[in-house]
């Protein structure tokens, strides 16, 4: 087991939850609320020190952290020793609906601009690629496109329901519909063609994806290797970060999934790279060796044009990142929702994350962990708006619900409190538990495939 992904797991999940206690942190700060601890991690207190009224704490398990608000009893359970008394004006407990409000939002909130932050950080500083346009220049032989009766020099003008429709909107939308009937409309000799396309399936780490089959027109764009692992069948045939990838085979290469697609259907058996190396021309055999899921250890990428964005650009450009992101999502619950995707292939837990962060780093390095820091924040800053006792969500919609018991002259006790946060507590210790299980199901099915023997006419090589 690689220490350098279990910690980009570590840092990455730890990094997500503890920016959204930052959040609730910064603004009790602001608003004057006492803050007792604000802990880096979860359990025994390993190291720590106090300023003011607070304690900055590491704590034993890297998982997170959380604060502890002066009159919040919720994370007395995380604390030892017993509370100072606290003056009233430093109480949460006794804050004006409106600062509890604050507060709580607050952390979903740092989540969700921390999402923002970092495509908008990318686009200013390394620009942005310019994407190719919905062209297709190449259709496999076999696949989905052809089967659909699209031909090289379509233009894709609308694709599942949605007119102009990007490149990267058609690549995901098929992503999540493996064997599902996508309708599209081509334009091809100045005529519209509606037509229908079912992307095939495609399990990868056991997760089932679907692909088109066929290639943007990406220009005369060169494909670089972007990265090399270390100790990887890649870097011990010699080949470099910055290498243009001519050739595979003979075959010249115009795209990035060319090049992934090329060594998934060469399962065994070296491949020899043509390279144009600081102008020279080398070629490189490479696939003697491959890592466990059949890879080299390599990213190929297409060297676009870059952009660099002003403030305004970037942001609107990180924006509309994250909204894709949340529709994708979205979309994904609709297919589980509806009977279209499994729930073992939707949901994931911190094994899954785990899974993911490893997959993120090995392809794509830090920006790959970068891109997973955005991806987590966002989904944890919406799921903690969500109404659930014990989650922010919880707390603001309890607040909200005494203000309108309030307004009718009633009360809610304390009995009733309980019991609802022991409700919203139970169904998170549930769901934990389902995702878990589901996480682990998920693992021990890959690797029940990885120790199936191979087929005879493998066996004999």
């Amino acid at each position: 087991m690689n220490p350098i992904w279990i910690f980009a797991f570590i840092l990455i999940l730890g990094a997500a939850v503890v920016l959204h206690e930052f959040g609730h942190f910064i603004v009790a700060k602001l608003l004057g609320i006492r803050v007792e601890t604000f802990s880096v991690g979860f359990g025994k207190r390993l190291w720590g020190r106090r300023w003011g009224t607070t304690d900055y704490r590491l704590s034993l398990i890297p998982l997170g952290g959380y604060v502890k608000l002066g009159g919040d009893e919720s994370n007395a359970g995380l604390e030892e020793g017993t509370a100072e008394e606290i003056p009233a004006g430093e109480r949460f407990d006794l804050r004006p609906r409106w600062q509890k409000i604050l507060v709580g939002v607050a952390g979903p909130v740092m989540n969700i601009l921390t999402a923002i932050a970092i495509p908008l950080g990318a686009a200013m500083m390394y620009g942005v690629p310019v994407a190719p346009p919905p062209v297709v220049r190449s259709v496999e032989a076999g696949g989905a496109a052809e089967a659909a009766g699209i031909r090289k020099g379509d233009r894709i003008v609308s694709f599942n329901g949605r007119e102009e429709s990007s490149w990267d909107r058609i690549t995901n939308d098929s992503l999540l519909s493996p064997e599902q009937p996508l309708p599209l409309v081509v334009e091809r000799g100045g005529q519209r063609v509606p037509l229908t396309i079912r992307p095939s399936k495609q399990v990868i780490e056991g997760e089932s994806i679907g692909r088109l089959g066929m290639q943007p027109d990406y220009g005369d764009v060169p494909v670089r290797i972007a990265y090399v692992q270390e100790d990887s069948p890649a870097a011990e045939a010699g080949l470099k970060p910055g290498d243009q990838i001519v050739a595979l085979d003979g075959e010249p290469i115009r795209s990035s999934e060319q090049v992934v697609r090329h060594i998934e259907e060469r399962k065994e058996g070296v491949i020899k790279f043509t390279v144009n190396r600081d102008g020279r021309a080398e070629e490189i055999g490479a696939g003697a060796r491959r890592l466990p899921n059949g890879k080299l250890g390599f990213g190929p990428a297409e060297d676009y044009p870059v952009q660099r964005l002003g403030p305004v650009s970037a942001t609107s450009y990180a924006v509309g990142q994250n909204i894709e992101m949340l529709r994708i999502t979205g979309l994904a619950l609709a297919q589980v929702f509806s009977g279209q995707r499994s729930v073992r292939d939707t949901v994931s837990g911190p094994i899954g994350i785990a899974v993911a962060s490893k997959r993120f780093v090995e392809d794509e390095g830090v920006g790959g962990g970068m891109k997973m820091l955005g991806f987590l924040s966002l989904n944890l800053g919406i799921f903690n708006l969500l109404p659930i006792p014990v989650l922010d969500g919880g707390m603001i919609f309890m607040v909200l619900l005494e203000g309108l018991l309030a307004w009718m002259g009633l009360t809610l006790s304390m009995r009733m409190r309980e019991r609802i946060q022991q409700v919203g507590f139970v169904f998170l210790l549930l769901l934990m538990g389902f995702v878990i299980i589901n996480d682990v199901t998920k693992v021990a099915s890959r690797l029940g495939r990885s120790a199936e023997p191979p087929p005879a006419t493998q066996q004999q090589k």
